[in-house]
């Protein structure tokens, strides 16, 4: 493998500064022709076959000339495109000297490669006299490039990874809520609350290890953990059923426990088609996009206003396979997944993780086959039209068994900038859940908001939505309507601030429940 000097013989003529940050050439003095060859490495620079190409070189003395004659001779130095330096002024005894080991370099590779008669031997006493005349620089350019390839050399020993990349992520929030009236009760009327909750701070963190063997592929590894399973804020407290809680406190769904949140491999057979399989992946990480919904961390937190809420009975841990695919990469795409609930558990004993919190309503007693294919999993099939970046509609459809109870649901999901500044979007859902607590039900869910990007600085964005998750006539006596404003603010590339409000009216689908209010204030931490 070529060493640092070697990969860098051309780099030539910039200044002394930059020499010692790119490298130089190895510095070579002139040697009695031998039988080893001299391996030359290619650069993207242009080779200069002139010294007055080099429009900041000012032939000033004796040593330009000679160098002149050299550099047109046997073709040496290597300058940028453009044929200058960086600067106008003339080249520093540091720089000359750099060029001139390129010609000692290339004279010695034509000795080396037996060609040593293409070598006039006047040109070889003009070499060592300009040897002698900036032997100091020569020297010194030795040494610094010495240091230099024992610093890289270092480096590369420690070097995390050339495959994999660690990214991670921090949210914290500060969240305190209230609620009108004496108490909350639960959709089948038990009692929540009595008094307001309490002020919290809650959190997440996550790291990624991304690693790409192929340049078109992804093996992916999430570590995360979170503070309360989603009971660490007022709305996931006093509503916990119908997607009021954060959705960035209850994904994870953990309790300050470390734990391994993705796992997956994504490649690409061909240039327009994604294939994802993995052990531990999430369902709404495929479909139900939305530019301007669809990030917690960055827009809406409100977990019925991040995804369409009836369509994803199986949110959480599962394992299984998704396609992303966008024939000739043109304005339509399609994709589907197929995910399952416990399916590393090869028996049916314990609790079904992964399933939605609406879920818990519907089948309290829940159970069933659990493994790949047991009996809760999903299949999603989503066509996206997007002929521009301001204009989107997806249809979805979403089947399966959830604890051996079969369900249908089906979504619609659209955006639509007006300009720039300002964009509508919404979602719509109707579904067909069989054998429930309540019955045969067919809930339906909506929401609708405005955006606002680049409110007041760019890269900002703000947006206010409302919407009615789960609207089933059997299930309590009124129908829930959840309201959300927010401005994501970023202080710079790794750190955004987010205040938001919720509003909570009927939780729970019951009348008797006042309105509850919450606010969050969300700071965000990338790296």
């Amino acid at each position: 493998m070529p060493t640092l000097k070697m990969r860098l013989n051309l780099v030539t003529g910039m200044s002394i500064l930059n020499f010692i940050v790119l490298g130089v050439p190895a510095l070579a003095e002139i040697s009695e022709p031998t039988n080893v060859r001299v391996e030359r490495t290619d650069t993207p620079m242009g080779q200069v076959t002139s010294v007055s190409q080099l429009k900041d070189v000012q032939p000033t003395d004796w040593a330009f000339a000679a160098l002149q004659s050299l550099v047109e001779r046997y073709g040496c130095i290597a300058g940028y495109p453009g044929n200058f330096y960086q600067g106008n002024r003339a080249l520093t005894r540091y720089e000359f000297a750099a060029g001139l080991n390129a010609c000692l370099q290339r004279v010695n590779e034509l000795i080396a490669t037996a060609t040593s008669d293409l070598v006039h031997t006047e040109d070889l006493v003009t070499i060592k006299r300009l040897q002698k005349e900036f032997a100091a620089e020569l020297t010194t350019l030795r040494g610094r490039v010495d240091s230099l390839e024992s610093h890289t050399a270092q480096l590369e020993a420690n070097q995390f990874s050339t495959t994999t990349k660690l990214s991670g992520q921090v949210i914290i929030a500060a969240n305190s809520g209230t609620f009108s009236g004496e108490r909350i009760i639960s959709a089948t009327g038990q009692e929540i609350a009595r008094s307001n909750p309490n002020t919290t701070v809650l959190y997440r963190v996550a790291l990624d290890l991304d690693t790409s063997f192929f340049g078109t592929d992804q093996l992916k590894i999430r570590i995360d953990t979170g503070s309360y399973n989603g009971n660490d804020n007022a709305a996931g407290l006093l509503e916990p059923t119908f997607g009021s809680v954060l959705d960035y406190s209850v994904k994870p769904p953990t309790n300050n426990n470390l734990g391994l949140a993705r796992l997956y491999y994504t490649f690409k057979p061909l240039s327009d088609l994604a294939v994802s399989v993995g052990p531990e992946i999430r369902t709404t990480d495929y479909v139900d996009r939305n530019s301007y919904a669809y990030l917690s961390f960055r827009d809406f937190s409100t977990l019925a206003f991040v995804n369409n809420y009836i369509l994803f009975p199986v949110n959480g841990p599962s394992a299984g396979a998704a396609i992303d695919w966008n024939p000739g990469a043109g304005a339509l795409t399609v994709r589907a997944l197929y995910a399952a609930a416990e399916a590393a558990n090869p028996g049916n004993q314990g609790i079904i993780r992964g399933a939605a919190p609406f879920t818990q309503l519907l089948y309290p007693n829940a159970g069933g086959e659990q493994g790949l294919f047991g009996d809760t999993y999903q299949g999603t099939v989503e066509l996206e039209y997007a002929p521009s970046r301001a204009f989107a509609v997806r249809l979805q459809y979403s089947g399966g068994e959830l604890f051996n109870n079969h369900y249908d649901a089906f979504g619609a999901n659209f955006e639509f900038a007006f300009s720039p500044k300002i964009a509508i979007f919404g979602r719509y859902g109707y579904g067909n859940y069989n054998n429930t607590n309540f019955g045969d039900i067919k809930p339906n869910y909506w929401m609708a908001g405005v955006a606002f990007p680049d409110l007041f600085s760019p890269g900002a964005l703000a947006g206010i939505a409302v919407g009615q998750p789960f609207i089933a006539n059997e299930i309590g006596n009124s129908t829930q309507t959840n309201f959300e404003g927010f401005y994501n603010f970023r202080v710079s590339d790794n750190i955004q601030v987010s205040p938001s409000i919720q509003v909570i009216s009927n939780s729970a689908n019951q009348n008797a429940n006042g309105a509850i209010v919450t606010g969050t204030l969300r700071t965000v931490f990338s790296f």
